[in-house]
């Protein structure tokens, strides 16, 4: 079967997204829910539409476009991403994923292929934890990992709740309604840019990834006492900020202490109140994140995270609740999905390389319901979610046709 890819209209599409930001390019900015957010799902429905797709959303606004089979009622083969992106970062990280399900659909109906099973594209909402502190919120809910009740509780930076932000929005179907039944899928295919330098180094178009790290994040909330600047002397000070500095230090040590060289851990948010020159910090939020590619060591890390913090804010005199946003398992992809993957490579003369994602995808939420696996393209220097980050044309319809192939043989089967 000639499967042939249009690199132009990939490139149209991944333009055209990228034009729906919040922030000037070449940086990127989609939060959830936002003017840019809402205009670049307004294009991919259009261009769903186009291809001939049955489209549905649910209530979080996960979208759905089908390209139904001839069983229609056999478990659908399924592949997508996610398009919100964090501040001032690029243009590929998720949107490959989307726009390549999309090109790959359009590319087997040009060649003529006739699918068994429905092949379906996802575009998953807020991959990113930008709005509400927490990755994957749309396949989280999907896969019932999140539920109802939780999700309504969860409120932004401003203290918007999640319900008025998406009826807001115009997704008003019940949070109810969004877990997916079980057997709907029978396999979920992920094409991604890498967000590493191993491809890149190693001189391959392609990585099959096998597993899937384990993240967890850790929201930890400081009240001291604050006060004037200059009034106040040094040691009767209860400064919220100085106990920050600590555990984000005690986070540094935590992840070289597990003896695993894949625990990393990362303080990624630090807000202090009332955040002015002349006055003592008088609280702090840090959010903390912390993986490995199997537990133990990402659990070891974040039990001595939390020891350290009880520690620091008991000797500062600082008040302190410790929240766990989030403690997932780590993923291991299916053999059967990965030999599709590995067999397109093959049948297109790539060179690939067997593969862990360090980074989490919603992928790591779909095995939960389906076996899994993701396709990984290089990005340049192993950038990403910097306005820098790059794959070229040629990088990013290799991993389409790989993906086109897959989800082929997959449909079949």
């Amino acid at each position: 079967m000639d499967i042939s890819i249009d690199t132009a209209a990939v490139m149209a599409d991944l333009d055209a997204i990228a034009a729906c930001s919040s922030s000037p390019p070449p940086g990127v900015t989609r939060i959830l829910y936002s003017a840019a957010d809402m205009g670049a799902r307004a294009y991919l429905r259009a261009r769903c539409a186009e291809a001939g797709l049955d489209l549905r959303e649910d209530g979080l606004g996960n979208l759905f476009a089908r390209w139904p089979g001839s069983a229609p009622d056999l478990p659908a083969v399924a592949s997508g991403s996610h398009i919100d992106a964090i501040p001032d970062s690029g243009r590929y990280d998720g949107t490959v994923g989307v726009v390549g399900a999309l090109e790959a659909i359009r590319a087997l109906k040009r060649a003529g292929f006739a699918p068994r099973r429905s092949i379906e594209l996802l575009l998953f909402t807020a991959e990113e934890p930008t709005r509400f502190g927490i990755g994957c919120l749309g396949s989280r809910a999907l896969c019932g990992a999140l539920t109802p009740a939780r999700l309504r509780d969860l409120r932004d930076a401003a203290g918007r709740s999640l319900e008025e932000l998406r009826a807001e929005a115009g997704f008003h179907a019940p949070l109810e309604d969004v877990q997916l039944p079980a057997g709907l899928y029978h396999a979920f295919v992920e094409l991604h840019i890498e967000q590493g330098p191993l491809l890149e180094t190693e001189g391959l178009p392609i990585g099959v990834v096998r597993a899937i790290a384990a993240p967890a994040s850790l929201r930890v909330s400081l009240r001291g006492v604050g006060g004037h600047a200059g009034a106040v002397l040094m040691p009767g000070r209860r400064d919220a900020l100085l106990a920050a500095a600590e555990i984000a230090l005690a986070v540094e040590r935590a992840a070289l202490s597990t003896g695993s060289p894949d625990t990393v851990a990362t303080t990624g948010v630090l807000r202090i109140e009332p955040s002015a020159v002349n006055s003592i910090p008088s609280a702090a939020t840090l959010e903390i994140d912390v993986r490995d590619i199997a537990d133990e060591p990402r659990d070891a890390a974040l039990h001595a995270i939390r020891e350290a913090a009880v520690e620091i804010c008991e000797r500062r005199i600082i008040a302190y609740t410790l929240d766990m946003l989030n403690a997932d398992p780590p993923a291991t992809c299916a053999p059967a999905v990965i030999e599709a993957a590995v067999r397109a490579c093959a049948e297109l003369g790539l060179h690939y390389q067997m593969m862990v994602s360090r980074a989490y995808h919603d992928s790591l939420f779909m095995a939960r319901i389906c076996p899994t696996t993701m396709i990984f393209i290089p990005c340049r220097g192993g950038v990403s979610h910097r306005p820098d980050e790059l794959s070229s044309p040629e990088q990013i319809a290799a991993g389409v046709a790989v993906l086109a192939r897959s989800l082929a043989a997959l449909s079949l089967a």
